[in-house]
């Protein structure tokens, strides 16, 4: 992108001062960022379904707790599994893959993979297992029709996702002027939180700056 570095694989932490409802206190896992606009979703959004209520092969695999999230506000009956596969993968130094990236079709609205309760079926990376593509380091997204077994002993984590939030040309380039997100680096652990209503404080309260005194800014200003 022109003049802007691709922010995939890093996570949109949502400010204060971010007034949407859809992304009060939301962190954002970007999967893909580039000229195109921006596609990710929300690490933070439990919702009731179980996994095994929709997609019950997986749901063995899921991480606490074993339910899906809304990963944003788009084609809630699409479906999208991020997963971290541990150690020893070439090119795991954190440096984002475009082999690894999840596309989005523009036209069409959805992300490259996601059909209702499917993901891609792009070309696999020959360092990569069977049905995962790499996003960033060790987080990657799952082909959700391919046979579990074929991921069950490599994968650290998945959490299924229902819809995604995304951005068209520019836009999330604004809302960052605005003030609207902060940029962190994401850690593999953010994406399988067995506490996710805390992860928005918790991954301020790391930060080694002033953005960890963020943490503390209360749920309702007007009761400080």
């Amino acid at each position: 992108m022109t003049e802007v570095s691709s922010l995939t694989g890093r996570l949109l932490v949502a400010t204060p001062a971010l007034a949407d409802p859809n992304f009060d206190r939301a962190v954002v896992l970007l999967l893909d960022h580039d000229e195109e606009g921006s596609l990710g979703v929300i690490l933070n959004r439990p919702t009731p379904v179980g996994v095994a209520d929709i997609l019950a092969p997986w749901a063995e695999l899921a991480g606490e707790p074993g339910v899906v999230f809304q990963g944003g506000p788009v084609s809630l009956d699409s479906a999208l599994g991020v997963a971290v596969v541990p150690g020893g993968l070439p090119g795991d130094s954190g440096v984002p893959s475009m082999e690894g990236g999840a596309r989005t079709d523009r036209a069409a609205g959805d992300p490259a993979g996601a059909r209702a309760m499917g993901a891609a079926d792009d070309p696999v990376a020959e360092d990569e297992p069977l049905g995962w593509r790499r996003v960033h380091g060790a987080i990657g997204l799952v082909d959700l029709e391919a046979p579990p077994e074929l991921l069950a002993a490599v994968l650290g984590s998945l959490r299924i996702f229902a819809g995604y939030a995304g951005w068209g040309p520019g836009q999330l380039e604004d809302e960052l002027v605005e003030g609207a997100w902060y940029v962190v680096e994401s850690e593999p652990g953010d994406v399988s939180s067995p506490d996710p209503e805390q992860l928005w404080r918790a991954v301020l309260r790391r930060q080694r700056n002033e953005l960890a005194m963020v943490a503390t800014y209360p749920d309702d200003p007007s009761l400080n």
